[in-house]
């Protein structure tokens, strides 16, 4: 049936109850909790006949729609001739607070399991349980009623008939969407030399539900090539949901002028972009409290009426729009764009909100993630994003702070502070003279000891406010989080500075838990300009043996770009022996090529050694120099300067694999020229060399994985801001001696390999 809308339980009830939830994610930040441990508590008393986890679906006609409705209940309980619908709720509020009934929501889910099991099974009446549970105390409260089938039926049918507007609204845009995604045409006059081959190895590969790795040069139109095919799947009934995911805000920006691109060819497509909390919160202070946020206060009660109003009215539901429905709503902006992101076409986001396990768009249910593409843009910055998320740390003297700030404040608090600095402080003994060292498990003792200050720091900050207990309680859930997820991907590592230690959980290897939190979606697609080698970022990143691979070459011709290799030593130890000869080639290459150039650097410090060498050579040179932690509008101002038939050379000395190396677009004669100094290899640090060892235990190339790919990467992604298009001319000057050797040059672009040694 064309006209079948699928909705999951929770997302249906949500939706019709929301103003009554205590599930509403403006509880205060304190009483967060992720309620696993207490489902899994509850399961665990379950008997041998008891069902837990229980996946149920069913299809109910409404109108000129059938409503296909699914979920998993926490227990089905099979006792004594009777079946019972078990719903399991966590709060750290006291039970009392609930009230006699409970909370509306909660059996309005619960209710809908039972429907759907007794209408499978035939069943004339069946029982509803919510377990509510209490965390401190693990007190338990038990509401139990019992339901005939035909009050069951009616109180469905009541649910959906409050939705039907909702989903009609949303039923009638995709069937609008579906058939403009097929009348869509190529929004360009034609395809550029790679992107029709791109293209088609996406939708080749949303439409046999693979996962494809992509190379393909920077300037070929990335963007459009992976998302227009996607769109045209979208018309073809494979997808439903695109999720356009990046790690940096120019590219998502990009990603909305491919999307405005095709709304002007006539798409009609609903896309929200979401932006992070702290940027788009209204408020001076990101405190997600009802009593101190009206945003946040009563949030679920507006908050149907403005998803109603804006996708009513807008189809780019950007930073801008969705601040000003925020305003007018009073809702809070952040949430806003999380809840539309599950009702919207496409999703323009962050990394974080698919794969870190701490913040993704959990309510995002299987079937829908079977009609979901993921779309990956500049795929290389995944992999160590990918370790970030997936690792965390505690410092020892965020607790010896704690510990003095509550010492004649909170016995609780105090202690347990105490307790949690004096194991740093066991452990640094234990260790003597070692600055770094691994950790072979993780003792159980701390684990313990950091459960028992969450429990403590709950309780204090339900009638309390401390901004230090607040931020700490927070790292150190999200610590125990990671802590579920230890194996051997991971290595434990503690390193001493000063009197400070630090414990860290670090992910050593990505790629299992980047497969986890990819799997279900129908298609992956990851690219990027330097996906090289596509072996390594495939390993890496999980993919498996079956996934696609493309390579695209280059659309520019050779001649467009002259390269240059200057066999300088950038090593550490030959720095200063090399300023000099640096700074006179630099001078050089501008004078008789004059224009705007940006030249990278390894570090901040090396920039500036050799920034001071060279004004103070050539001090009638015009410079620009990139600043430590510069704002968006010092970024922009930046690049401002980078003007295109400009009289007078510029020079522009940035960071490698910082801001203005990848993602910026200086088109024509904006950038005549690139200079990169050195390979771009990692510091060498404890951390890398754990890498390291990990993967040469692996039998894999180690030094690889964790200095030569990483660093090549970026060399790659500096001299990819030179050629934009088929228009574009200019210099590349790669300064290093290991430029001339083999296992460097294996990893250069085939159009950078005619260069000259100069």
């Amino acid at each position: 049936m064309s006209n079948t809308i699928q909705i999951a339980v929770r997302t249906l009830v949500e939706h019709v109850y929301s103003s009554g939830s205590i599930d509403s994610r403006f509880r205060s930040q304190s009483t967060m909790l992720d309620g696993t441990r207490i489902h899994q508590k509850i399961q665990h008393t379950y008997q041998e006949s008891d069902q837990k986890e229980v996946y149920l679906r069913a299809e109910i006609p409404f109108k000129d729609l059938l409503f296909t409705i699914d979920g998993r209940c926490d227990g089905l309980l099979c006792r004594d001739g009777e079946v019972t619908i078990d719903e399991i709720k966590s709060t750290s509020q006291p039970l009392e607070n609930l009230g006699q009934e409970g909370i509306p929501v909660h059996w309005a889910q619960a209710i809908m399991y039972a429907y759907i099991y007794a209408k499978d099974h035939q069943l004339q009446e069946i029982f509803v349980q919510l377990t509510y549970v209490q965390v401190e105390s693990d007190e338990k409260r038990y509401l139990k009623k019992c339901f005939t089938f035909e009050e069951l039926e009616v109180f469905v049918h009541e649910v959906v008939e409050n939705y039907y507007p909702y989903a009609k609204l949303l039923h009638d845009h995709r069937k609008e969407r579906n058939e403009s995604s097929k009348q869509l045409v190529f929004p360009f006059e034609s395809y550029r030399a790679g992107q029709r081959k791109l293209a088609g190895g996406v939708y080749k590969t949303i439409s046999e539900e693979k996962s494809l790795f992509v190379k393909a040069p920077t300037g070929i139109g990335k963007t459009i090539s992976t998302f227009f095919p996607a769109v045209k799947a979208m018309g073809e009934g494979y997808l439903n949901r695109i999720f356009y995911l990046t790690a940096k805000t120019i590219t998502r920006t990009t990603a909305e002028e491919a999307v405005g691109r095709m709304r002007s060819c006539g798409l009609f497509m609903k896309s929200v972009t979401i932006t992070a909390k702290d940027k788009v919160c209204f408020k001076d202070e990101t405190k997600c409290q009802k009593d101190y946020c009206e945003f946040a206060d009563g949030y679920y009660d507006r908050i149907n009426e403005a998803i109603l109003d804006i996708v009513s009215n807008e189809s780019c539901m950007n930073r801008e729009v969705i601040e000003n429905y925020s305003r007018k709503h009073t809702i809070c902006p952040f949430e806003f764009s999380i809840d539309l992101a599950y009702v919207a076409d496409a999703v323009i986001c962050d990394y974080n909100y698919i794969f870190d396990p701490r913040v993704s768009l959990k309510r995002l249910f299987e079937e829908q993630k079977k009609s979901t593409l993921l779309l990956v843009d500049e795929a290389h910055n995944l992999v160590d994003r990918g370790r970030e998320m997936f690792s965390a740390s505690l410092n020892k003297d965020l607790f010896l702070q704690l510990k003095k700030e509550f010492k004649a404040f909170n016995k609780v608090i105090y202690d347990s502070a105490n307790k949690i600095n004096s194991w740093f402080i066991s452990i640094k003994k234990n260790n003597g003279e070692q600055n770094e060292f691994t950790l072979e498990q993780l003792d159980e003792e701390l684990i313990v000891l950091l459960t028992q200050f969450i429990e403590g720091a709950e309780t204090f900050l339900q009638k309390e406010t401390s901004p230090n207990l607040l931020e700490l309680y927070f790292k150190v859930n999200a610590f125990l989080k990671i802590v579920d997820l230890l194996d051997d991907h991971y290595i434990i590592y503690v390193e001493k500075n000063k009197n400070d230690v630090t414990l860290k959980l670090f992910c050593i290897d990505p790629s299992k838990l980047l497969q986890k939190m990819g799997k279900g979606y129908r298609s992956k697609v990851f690219f990027s300009a330097t996906l090289s080698p596509l072996s390594y970022y495939q390993d890496i990143l999980g993919g498996k043996e079956e996934d696609y691979v493309l390579s695209i070459p280059s659309p520019f011709k050779e001649e467009q770009t002259d390269i240059f290799i200057k066999p300088l030593s950038t090593r550490y130890r030959d720095r200063e022996r090399t300023k000099g000869p640096i700074a006179s080639m630099i001078y050089s290459l501008v004078q008789n090529r004059p224009g705007n150039y940006l030249v990278f650097f390894p570090s901040y410090q090396y920039l500036l050694a050799i920034y001071e060498q060279f004004i103070t050579e050539f001090p009638g040179a015009k410079t620009i120099l990139q600043g430590a932690g510069m704002s968006e509008e010092e970024r922009e101002a930046f690049l401002e300067e980078f003007k295109p038939n400009q009289t007078e050379t510029l020079i522009g000395f940035a960071v490698l694999g910082g801001v203005f190396s990848e993602g910026v677009d200086l088109k024509g004669d904006r950038l005549n020229g690139v200079v990169v100094i050195g390979v771009g290899l990692p510091q060498l640090c404890f951390e890398r060399n754990l890498i390291k060892d990990h993967f040469n235990n692996k039998e894999k190339s180690g030094y690889d994985y964790a200095y030569v790919f990483p660093g090549m990467n970026k060399v790659l992604q500096a001299g990819g801001r030179l050629i934009r298009s088929e228009e574009d001319h200019g210099t590349i000057v790669l300064v290093d001696d290991r430029f001339i050797h083999r296992q460097y040059q294996d990893l250069l672009p085939q159009e950078w390999l005619n260069f000259t040694v100069i």
